[in-house]
């Protein structure tokens, strides 16, 4: 019998590539033969967080095929998903995102909880079936948490990511706040990186009624390093609305240490940013203040506009 393959969406973060590590472990804990797999590259933040708990990463699939049983982490999207995941078995979810082209052949085991991170509800998971956290597990967790919260600022957060960090730092042996801060600046350089993967490696695509949105979005500490080179990042977004079709484009640039963002939207749609965020579009670009989740803030404004 194959080992079930669990991973995450596309374009992976931390808490996609460290869940599926985690969910893995459990699934061993379990009495359950399962291995963590991921659809793309490990970006830096990532792999910083790796580096310092000494895990490896995942193996890199390129899909899925007929009859695979897998588990999905942090995504249920099928359009954020493997190559042919419709073809799959998915045996389980465990998510923290909306519900949304989704559907299954059979019954399923289908965790969803409205937290800031699907680490969040994998720590209860640990303490439901009374296992024992290691450090790496525990550290990989607490990564995932200060990530996707971006370090407890974001609107997503909630008491129990709170909670569940507090208790991980003690497994880790990490203060959050000094090791959260080198994390999240590991991730946030954009010197080295090409304007096709600034656009690319962070991004999702939502179906919004009859729409194709594709969302964006890079954490920096300097905003200016990406607007910068706004000619080619806007010239990379305009190839992806024409190779794959988007309705909408959106570019979120957020500043981890401000807590605001700043947005390129492009397509057909580009204006409906505007009445979403009552902002005004100068040269494609506009500052959202105190905006930082594309989860909670983004894409719930973006979705109603465009309804």
């Amino acid at each position: 019998m194959m080992a079930v393959k669990i991973f995450g969406h596309q374009n992976p973060d931390t808490d996609t590539i460290t869940s599926a590590i985690v969910l893995a472990d459990i699934e061993t804990k379990l009495g359950n033969e399962a291995v963590a797999t991921r659809l793309g590259e490990v970006g830096p933040e990532t792999q910083y967080a790796l580096d310092h708990f000494g895990v490896g990463a995942p193996e890199l699939i390129e899909g899925v095929g007929e009859g695979d049983d897998v588990i999905l982490v942090d995504h249920n999207e099928f359009q954020q998903s493997a190559k042919d995941i419709g073809q799959a078995n998915i045996l389980k979810v465990v998510d923290h995102h909306r519900i949304a082209n989704f559907q299954t052949e059979s019954p399923l085991y289908y965790r969803a909880e409205p937290v800031g991170c699907t680490a969040t509800i994998l720590h209860k998971m640990y303490k439901e079936n009374d296992f024992e956290i290691s450090r790496e597990m525990a550290g990989l967790m607490l990564s995932a948490i200060i990530s996707d919260t971006l370090l407890f600022k974001s609107p997503t957060t909630t008491d129990e990511d709170i909670a569940a960090a507090r208790a991980l730092q003690e497994i880790a042996g990490v203060d959050p706040d000094e090791y959260g801060i080198e994390m999240l600046k590991a991730g946030a350089s954009t010197k080295d990186k090409s304007a096709e993967s600034l656009v690319t490696a962070d991004a999702k695509t939502f179906d919004m009624g009859p729409k194709t949105t594709r969302i964006a979005q890079i954490n920096v500490v300097d905003v200016d390093e990406v607007l910068d080179r706004k000619p080619e990042i806007t010239e990379a977004i305009h190839k992806e609305i024409e190779t794959e079709g988007y309705d909408l484009f959106v570019l979120v640039v957020t500043n981890i240490l401000e807590s605001n963002s700043t947005v390129i939207a492009l397509g057909s749609d580009a204006g409906i940013v505007e009445q979403a965020f009552d902002v005004s579009l100068d040269e494609d670009t506009a500052l959202l203040e105190g905006v930082v989740s594309r989860k909670k803030q983004v894409v719930p404004n973006i979705t109603k506009a465009l309804g």
